[in-house]
């Protein structure tokens, strides 16, 4: 037996924090990186990474696993990815404190997860009580990656005040509620969670038959309540993720405001908001996100950041059911109806078609999505003469609107209709410039939520091609932004590749990067779902959490998910 659990031998080697790469082995004992030289011996298990990158474990700061990691710890899409540590809890969402019923009421239509597929997960798992016994219970899975998370603003808000108060618009809390939930968040942070997360996008409607369409609690809330919660987050030096209301540029001056420090003599209040995107339907955007953000941070102080998705944001729907139709009036009707052949009824009216049509038709005013069915490419279809077309060129050939194309298709075979659309992210020069700034951060993957319209697990991947193939950075710089720049900015132990670092390492095949990734439906964890994944096994050659080797090239560990404890519960 060798001296090393585990030797990586003859790898190019990137710190994780910018400095030049070398060439050498990696060795392993106790989860721990204990040498970084040549020569070294066999260890009990030698990987050969000759031509390849070695790398910190690439982390996922926008994750939505909260309940899948309760019935599928391995988290099997992010490990197969160079992943070894994500952050969930995101968007006011976190299961610590609501019962099953209220999480999946607040998860399901904004994160477009199964509804059932949340309570039963959070119904059979809970066992924890606090923030404290939810590190506990967590950390005891065979988790696969290592994983971090966020205290949902939703969450706290439900458990203190009740659902139905919370999504009320003529409630508030009262003086001894936002004491307990100003509680509850310290003792959260006491517990070591990254931060508190928000939101306030028009998007976030509940599920279920209670509140159905309501927007989740958080974004009822007035900003004395954010800032008094802020507050606590100061007081900690941690971190206030939120999504804000994008159709408002004052209202994301507010979470400016917040996040200013010494100008008013106090400490930054560290700030992730989604998003930084180039918007196909408003190109000025990006650059007024960024004008904004260097004007808090570099006059106000503050400590703000915009996250990003390294690549361009294709989003994929069945029939309708697609997130971006909640930004309009007759897009968010159809789908408040859930019954089939009660939507179905609705999109045949003619009534409603009109609304749909001027909906569609709108030149001006805030929105993400183009709504150019022109730019929609039809990928499955019972009706095989539509599949690879456009809506705009089945209407022409139809002598209709290219909306009612859709809503005719849609009507006729549901959820079989299967399309796709670019709404951001389209342009190299513009995605190499915010790749680079130090004021946008590498995150927004999603990763475990909105399971038939996006698959990003493998975007942190994806940028290191962008980076190979363009070289709009230097390698070192863009190994740093996807790990230790982002561990560094959340406190915590990851994101390194050092002598005493934890084994959290990607060992990337850059032979295997080819521009492609194959699309594919995967189950979801036991549960009998369908989600779409986009895989590339020929890019990772294998990636080790605590000193475990997880996965290699397509394949993973014996135990994995079920047996081996890999992963940890990482406390900021």
């Amino acid at each position: 037996m060798g001296d090393y659990d585990v030797v990586i031998r003859g790898g190019t080697i990137f710190d994780g924090g910018g400095g030049q790469r070398i060439v050498a082995d990696v060795g392993v004992r106790d989860g721990r990186v204990v040498a970084i030289e040549s020569g070294l011996p066999e260890g009990n298990r030698t990987i050969d990474a000759t031509g390849k990158w070695v790398i910190p474990g690439m982390i996922d700061v926008h994750t939505h696993y909260d309940a899948e990691v309760l019935t599928g710890p391995g988290l099997g899409e992010s490990a197969r990815h160079g992943v070894t540590s994500v952050i969930f809890g995101n968007c006011s969402l976190s299961t610590v404190y609501a019962d099953a019923q209220d999480c999946a009421d607040m998860f399901a239509r904004v994160e477009a997860l199964p509804w059932d597929v949340v309570n039963d997960a959070v119904k059979e798992h809970k066992t924890w009580t606090d923030p404290k016994s939810y590190v506990q219970a967590i950390g005891a899975q065979p988790l696969g990656v290592n994983v971090a998370a966020f205290l949902g603003h939703s969450d706290i808000r439900v458990a203190v005040m009740g659902l139905g108060r919370a999504v009320d618009a003529n409630e508030r809390p009262t003086d001894a509620e936002l004491d307990r939930m100003a509680e509850m968040l310290g003792e959260a942070l006491d517990a070591g969670f990254v931060g508190l997360s928000t939101i306030r996008s028009s998007f976030s409607k509940l599920e279920g038959t209670r509140f159905p369409a309501r927007q989740l609690p958080s974004t009822y809330a007035t900003w004395a309540e954010y800032a008094r919660l802020n507050s606590v987050l100061r007081q900690h030096g941690r971190v206030h993720q939120s999504t804000p209301n994008l159709t408002s540029r004052l209202e994301i001056g507010r979470y400016f405001a917040q996040s200013v420090g010494r100008l008013f003599g106090r400490r930054p209040l560290k700030t992730s908001l989604l998003s930084a995107a180039d918007i196909k339907a408003d190109r000025t955007v990006v650059n007024a996100a960024l004008g904004a953000a260097w004007v808090a941070n570099r006059l106000g102080r503050a400590d703000l950041r915009w996250q990003h998705l390294p690549v361009p944001f294709e989003v994929y729907a069945d029939g309708i059911d697609l997130v971006i139709f909640e930004e309009f009036g007759s897009g968010a009707a159809a789908l408040n109806i859930r019954q089939v052949l009660e939507r179905g009824e609705l999109l045949k009216d003619e009534g409603y078609r009109r609304r749909f049509r001027k909906d569609l038709a709108k030149k001006f005013g805030p929105r993400v999505w183009h709504r150019d069915l022109g730019d929609a490419e039809i990928m499955a279809c019972p009706d095989a003469t539509v599949v690879g077309r456009s809506f705009a060129a089945v209407a022409a050939d139809r002598g209709i609107t290219a909306a009612d194309a859709l809503l005719d298709l849609t009507v006729e075979h549901g959820a079989a209709l299967r399309w796709r659309t670019t709404i951001a992210n389209d342009r190299d020069a513009v995605l190499d410039r915010l790749q680079t700034s130090p004021l946008v951060q590498i995150g927004f993957a999603d990763s475990g939520a909105h399971l038939r319209n996006m698959a990003f697990y493998n975007a942190s991947l994806r940028m290191l091609e962008r980076v190979h193939r363009r070289g709009f950075m230097p390698l070192e710089q863009a190994v740093h932004r996807l790990t230790g720049e982002l561990a560094e900015w959340y406190g915590l132990d990851a994101g390194r590749l050092a002598v005493g670092a934890r084994a959290d390492i990607a060992v990337i095949d850059p032979t295997g990067f080819d521009g492609t990734a194959d699309y594919a439906e995967a189950e979801l964890s036991g549960s009998g779902v369908s989600r779409m994944v986009n895989r590339n096994d020929r890019a990772v050659a294998a990636t080790v959490v605590g000193g475990h080797v997880v996965y290699e090239y397509g394949t993973f560990a014996p135990g994995f998910g079920t047996t081996l404890h890999a992963g940890t519960f990482l406390t900021a």
